[in-house]
């Protein structure tokens, strides 16, 4: 298989594309909610870089398109590595807002990821458990076996799910929400994620992203009651669509 984008780490630093959020981003909206596909590159909130968040480029679409002088509400519930693609969601009401929160510290809120990783894992299908603690000073998180000063306890299911060319598709259900949680665990179960040079993957992606992908969110509509299945098609790029037909939601 050419898998062009991954290359060794390059010293020129490689700019984002920059781009609008558009109709074709949205996966789901209604009143309350909408949620987008992230493109892997783009950043939730603002960070040092001062790049255009995605926080600021939806209110922008949202305001453009209900003709919003004065701007829109939004509220960031959740966020996602700047490397990862797929679903995340945002609350356009200060009630969602309240109750989505509410609802993600319950862990009312299921999500299920895909990763791409070149070592087979063993077993095929398992629980982790670790004590992650981070240096915010490098932004790299560190993978314990036991509890440590400042750790955090992170847990995820995983299971092997299919194989192409010498890879693995592994589909993973965080049930902690920490940073850099499945990146971590998995490298330190010895599988780390394709591109992911920052947690061990010995090649970086010259479109700095990571074959990490949100491909499911799953809840009851905190406003409606209903339930709500949001599904994010993978990146077009030559190398996911390879594996979309082995993913939950790949009938959508």
């Amino acid at each position: 298989m050419g898998y062009g984008p991954w290359t060794k780490k390059m010293k020129v630093s490689i700019k984002y594309i920059n781009h609008e959020i558009t109709d074709d981003d949205v996966l789901y909206e209604d009143n309350h909610l909408i949620a987008i596909n992230k493109r892997a590159g783009d950043i939730v909130q603002v960070d040092e870089t001062g790049d255009a968040s995605m926080e600021d480029k939806v209110k922008r679409y949202i305001a453009q398109k209900y003709n919003k002088p004065n701007g829109a509400f939004l509220g960031v519930v959740h966020r996602l590595d700047r490397p990862v693609s797929g679903v995340i969601l945002f609350a356009k009401t200060s009630k969602a807002l309240e109750r989505i929160n509410a609802m993600f510290k319950s862990r009312e809120m299921h999500k299920t990821y895909y990763a791409v990783v070149r070592k087979r894992p063993q077993p095929p299908e398992g629980n982790l458990v670790h004590w992650l603690l981070k240096n915010p000073q490098k932004n790299v998180t560190k993978a314990h076996d036991h509890e440590v000063q400042g750790s955090q306890r992170s847990e995820l299911n995983y299971k092997l799910v299919g194989e192409l060319d010498g890879y693995s598709l592994l589909e993973v259900d965080p049930i902690t929400g920490r940073p850099h949680q499945i990146r971590v665990q998995l490298s330190t179960l010895g599988c780390p994620i394709v591109g992911d040079n920052k947690y061990g993957y010995p090649r970086g992606s010259l479109r700095k992203s990571i074959c990490l992908h949100a491909r499911r969110l799953q809840f009851i509509h905190p406003i409606k009651k209903e339930p709500v299945v949001i599904i994010a098609p993978v990146p077009k790029d030559g190398f996911w669509e390879k594996f979309e037909g082995m993913m939950v939601g790949s009938e959508f």
